[in-house]
């Protein structure tokens, strides 16, 4: 923290106030991918399981104190990150970027540092109370009902659907908030000085009046004069520009679950011997809708009590059946339920075992809209009535078709998928002088592709043959030089390509002829770009001795947040300039355009600050602080638990690549 807090302070006594900013955003940035690669709660990754292994084996790759992060549990995590990122980032993702040493050795780290917060966690004794959970639970989406109560059902289904139950999601979430606990120990102590964070906004809301006399490097073209020699040196100096990468023409297969698909059919007398076979997967059981009226009765109410509640809902009743179309008015006024009663005493369909016993069997005793006798249960009398119910059916064939006949589609492609695949490997292998057998084998159409190269081609997008891994084997040497079949390469789930070689052209450079006229104009606007450069320099150094205002533009009224037209690297620089002494000059290479000179003739603050930003900014200063101590922590978390590095993570792959050859 101090180290952080003096590196603010070395830059506030430095005049280059707009590096100050980058400062501030870069370390925002670095500290949110830090805290998103660090603190995660662990479950999210590898489980509450991957937290107990604590026996050291061959696939052990480091402890953290007793607990071991074995090479399963880092492929997990690796899978989990890909996974993220290719949801995110759609046909633009990439698996090369986790193929780096950088990338495969940050999952450790976040497994490592994963493992320190929680031993620090236990340690520390840090607890969820059941009231803590239940109030986390409830901010779930959809399982609040409309009369305020908690959807179990709906809940259950939720965490189903992402494979889990609720007594491990539940456990999960306990070690998530007890780990918020203990990040919010650290982050929220922090803050910055207000002097910082006033002097930042100073800076942030300074104008400066600013005049502009532009060099243009077309001003200077004419006196240049371009040679064959000046063309041939930047040729040969800039001889990468020219080069053309090393290029294939292919042939190639793709076999996906279309061919798949395409040799799977299912008939009538299929669909109708599992429609006749699964009878209950395609049956509705009886629904009731009910709708009560309560007169409540408490626990410990006396017999004269109950008495009175008792004829006070016979009362009730009495007056129900005289108007039975009326329920709904009468429960709304005079049940005691609060809940049901504003909704005219409905309690939606009903499911077993949800109601009092006495009252579920009344319910189901009951025809639609037959009105109950009185029902006693422990919270008083209830008059009940069946607003819609629906018989137990079966839905009839034609309605279930479809639906049967594609599900015995996908299961006989799941079938066929693995005897395929493996005609499709063996074919590609074995006869690997040609795609033809293997086309006519699986009836697949041989594709031709041209100009690809070693890497992937972002133009190319998610195209199979642009897959990196397919580009390695179709580089090959086997490929390339004896014009065989790669091997059957799997680029996407369940879709696997082969390819061979048609033509291969090696790396080669363009000839000057092709690319003299590019050039001859690169170099004569490079030439210019150091006249005008010169000519502004003496310019500028004549300004300096003496002051002069004419040949400048207009005074323009410029800050961080207002450019006016100024070229923003120029702007860069004008924000920089030492203003101790006005004017100020300054001078700035401005990219396409030429040399510029800049006179600053005066400095000033806005005479209203805009108060509700300084404090957002202040906040943002706050934050990054408190991001830097949880960096830290984390870090200290880490020496304190003697992390041990049993085996990198690079040749624990290539070990385990090694022996599943």
């Amino acid at each position: 923290m101090c180290e952080f807090v003096c590196k603010f302070i070395a830059i506030h006594s430095n005049p280059n106030w707009l590096t100050m900013f980058e400062f501030i955003r870069t370390h925002q940035r670095l500290m949110q991918i830090f805290l998103m690669l660090l603190i995660v709660p662990s479950f999210a990754l590898v489980g509450i399981s991957g937290y107990q292994g604590i026996g050291d084996d061959a696939n052990t790759i480091a402890k953290v104190g007793e607990q071991s992060i074995t090479q399963q549990q880092w492929e997990g995590a690796q899978r989990q990150q890909m996974e993220n990122f290719r949801q995110r980032l759609g046909a633009k993702f990439d698996q090369q970027m986790f193929d780096t040493p950088e990338a495969k050795q940050a999952i450790l780290d976040n497994l490592i540092a994963e493992r320190a917060v929680h031993a620090e966690v236990l340690r520390s004794r840090l607890s969820v109370s059941d009231a803590a959970l239940q109030k986390e639970l409830t901010q779930i989406p959809g399982v609040i009902k409309a009369d305020g109560t908690f959807d179990f059902e709906h809940y259950k289904n939720l965490l189903r659907a992402q494979g889990m139950t609720p007594e491990i999601y539940e456990a999960s979430l306990r070690a998530q908030m007890a780990t918020q606990q203990l990040a919010g120990a650290i982050e929220n102590t922090a803050f910055a000085p207000r002097s910082v964070a006033t002097r930042l906004s100073d800076i942030n809301d300074q104008e400066r009046e600013v005049q502009e006399l532009v060099l243009p490097v077309s001003q200077f073209l004419p006196q240049v004069k371009v040679t064959d020699e000046m063309v041939k040196a930047f040729y040969d100096k800039n001889g990468k520009l020219f080069e053309l990468p090393e290029q294939v023409k292919i042939e190639y297969v793709l076999f996906d679950n279309a061919v798949v698909a395409d040799q799977v059919a299912v008939t009538d007398a299929e669909v109708g011997a599992y429609y006749n076979d699964n009878q209950k997967r395609f049956a509705s059981e009886e629904s009731r809708r009910l709708s009560h009226i309560l007169i409540a009765v408490k626990k410990d109410a006396s017999g004269a009590d109950k008495a009175a509640a008792k004829a006070k809902a016979e009362a009730v009743l009495a007056q129900v059946r005289k108007a039975p179309g009326e329920f709904a008015k009468i429960a709304k006024a005079q049940s005691q339920d609060p809940a049901s009663a504003e909704l005219g005493g409905d309690l939606d369909v009903i499911e077993k075992g949800a109601l009092p016993s006495s009252v579920e069997a009344a319910a189901y005793r009951l025809k639609q809209g037959e009105i109950s006798d009185l029902v006693s249960s422990e919270f008083g009398f209830h008059i009940l009535t069946v607003t819609a119910l629906k018989p137990p059916a079966v839905k009839p064939l034609e309605q279930v078709k479809g639906e049967i006949a594609a599900d015995l589609k996908k299961q006989k492609m799941s079938k066929k998928y693995a005897e395929l695949v493996e005609a499709f490997s063996n074919t590609v292998y074995e006869q690997a002088d040609s795609l033809k057998p293997v086309a006519d084998k699986l009836k697949l159409k041989i594709e031709t592709v041209a100009s690809l190269s070693r890497n992937p081609s972002p133009a190319l997008g998610a195209a199979p043959f642009n897959n990196a891994k397919f580009l390695k084997a179709i580089f090959s040497e086997e490929a390339l030089k004896n014009k065989r079949n790669t091997e059957a390469v799997e680029v996407a789930p369940n879709t696997l390509i082969a390819g061979r070689v048609v033509e291969f052209k090696p790396a080669s450079k363009r000839p000057l002829a092709e690319v003299e006229a590019p050039i001859r104009q690169r170099v004569a606007q490079e030439e210019a770009l150091k006249l005008a450069k010169k000519a502004g320099e003496a310019k500028l150094a004549a300004l300096k001795a003496a002051d002069d205002a004419s040949g400048f533009g207009p005074a323009k009224v410029v800050s961080r947040s207002k450019e006016d037209g100024i070229n923003r690297v120029a702007m860069g620089e004008v924000l920089k300039a030492d203003t101790s002494k006005l004017p100020a000059y300054v001078g700035v290479d401005v990219p396409g355009m030429g040399y510029a000179v800049y006179r600053i003739g005066k400095v000033s603050q806005p005479a209203q600050p805009d108060a509700a930003r300084r404090q957002a900014e202040k906040e943002k200063i706050d934050s990054i602080i408190a991001q830097q101590e949880m960096f830290d922590y984390v870090e200290a978390l880490k020496q304190k638990a003697k992390v041990k590095i049993l085996k990198p993570i690079a040749s624990a792959k290539a070990q385990q690549d090694g022996d599943g050859k």
